[in-house]
């Protein structure tokens, strides 16, 4: 069988780096932040963050206001992916569709049996969400030990899964809702669209457009940060690699930056300030905690990999050719590494009840932190490229052409 192979786009790549850069400096403001938090100025550390500017806390402002900014960049991934992207074919899509529906499902269902009927049962969407920074983090430190074409399938499955993430924030996780607030960001967002449709190519009416939209859903009770999602997708979209003239694209290579080295370090400095102390360390043996943890470590990868198998077993789909099994299960594990989504639906979950919110944010970067380690050392071990199985079961070599790097190729 032939074997075609396709680029991987510069704004691809621009992307998975930047993913790259954030992953990294969000291990070092982790572990930065846990530090200062247990030192003896952590009172005044994590009081700083609850300092009030503006009518909300800092803390708050950061998880409001800043992350809607890292979520427009999300959107504006998933609207390059699906436009142009890995997801724009649907013979591409499925597998990775298939990965995260399966690390959305199994987790969900594992936290649901540890706590149905309890208090901690609306921590049913924390081990649901994957941490893009961090998986591509790890990724990027196996180098050409993994195919390329499994770095498009990570990237393809986080990006479907935050999707996911952002409709479970939206659907479940709404304060009281205030009917005219949102049909105020609905007129607003009807208006961007109209522009869009009008090919006003200027990026200024759709971002105050954003920012008014921004603020009536605050207003309204939906979390904020769902408008970055929907301004995204009102930004006019050229399918042309590194056009310049592209309203999405220069928004969002302008982005990439921002987000990696302001947004989520100040993110992680805000939102993992955890005093370890002996009832902490208890906590971690209740059932909301058990449920975090056993849903990324476990719920995370037996999904993707079972619905991945479903869909292979019944031709809906197959892998790509110098992807095999253990490269899928090796996703799923890193799949397991929550942290950014999973600390902000933790937030949304708990809201007011600081004791639960930090016991959850310890099983999370416990979870995370296993979770990265054995994808990383199963990957290693197993990961290389020359040892993919094809879809005939025999053994395939590497393709020659296709390092797992930037700017390498993957095969279709």
């Amino acid at each position: 069988m032939s074997v075609v192979q396709q680029t991987l786009s510069n704004t691809f790549n621009k992307f998975v780096d930047s993913e790259k850069t954030s992953g990294v400096l969000l291990m070092i403001c982790t572990a930065l932040s846990l530090v200062m938090a247990n030192s003896p100025i952590g009172a005044d550390y994590l009081g700083f963050w609850q300092r009030h500017a503006g009518g909300l806390s800092l803390e708050h402002w950061i998880n409001d206001g800043l992350m809607a900014i890292f979520f427009l960049l999300i959107g504006l991934e998933l609207e390059r992916e699906f436009y142009s992207g890995e997801l724009s074919q649907l013979k591409n899509a499925l597998l990775p569709i298939f990965a995260a529906m399966g690390g959305l499902a199994a987790p969900a269902l594992i936290h649901l049996l540890l706590n149905a009927g309890t208090p901690t049962q609306a921590g049913i969407g924390i081990p649901m969400a994957t941490d893009i920074a961090f998986a591509l983090a790890v990724l990027a430190i196996l180098g050409n030990r993994i195919p390329a074409s499994l770095k498009v399938f990570v990237v393809a499955c986080a990006v479907i899964d935050d999707l996911g993430a952002i409709i479970i924030i939206a659907a479940f996780y709404t304060g009281h809702l205030s009917l005219w607030y949102l049909v105020g960001a609905l007129v607003v967002l009807a208006v961007l669209i109209a522009l869009n449709a009008l090919r006003i190519m200027a990026l200024t009416p759709y971002l105050l457009g954003g920012a008014v939209m921004w603020f009536l859903v605050f207003k309204s009770g939906v979390h904020a940060t769902v408008a970055g999602v929907l301004l995204a997708f009102t930004i006019p979209f050229s399918a042309k690699d590194d056009d310049q003239t592209s309203p999405s694209y220069r928004l969002e290579h302008g982005l990439l930056k921002p987000v990696a080295f302001i947004i989520l370090p100040l993110f992680a400095l805000a939102n993992t300030g955890v005093v370890m102390g002996a009832a902490l360390t208890h906590s971690l043996t209740s059932a909301n905690s058990l449920g975090i943890t056993a849903g990324l470590l476990v719920g995370k990868p037996l999904g993707v990999t079972l619905l991945c198998g479903v869909a292979v077993a019944s031709g809906l789909c197959r892998l790509p050719p110098d992807v095999n099994w253990r490269h899928v299960f090796g996703a799923g594990v890193l799949g397991g590494i929550g942290f950014t989504m999973s600390i902000f639906i933790n937030n949304l979950a708990f809201a007011g009840n600081a004791e639960t919110i930090n016991a959850s944010k310890m099983a999370i970067l416990l979870a995370s932190l296993t979770a990265g380690t054995a994808g990383f050392l199963w990957l290693h071990w197993f990961g290389n490229p020359g040892a993919a199985i094809g879809r005939n079961g025999h053994g395939r070599k590497r393709t020659p052409g296709v390092p797992g790097r930037q700017g390498g190729t993957t095969t279709r």
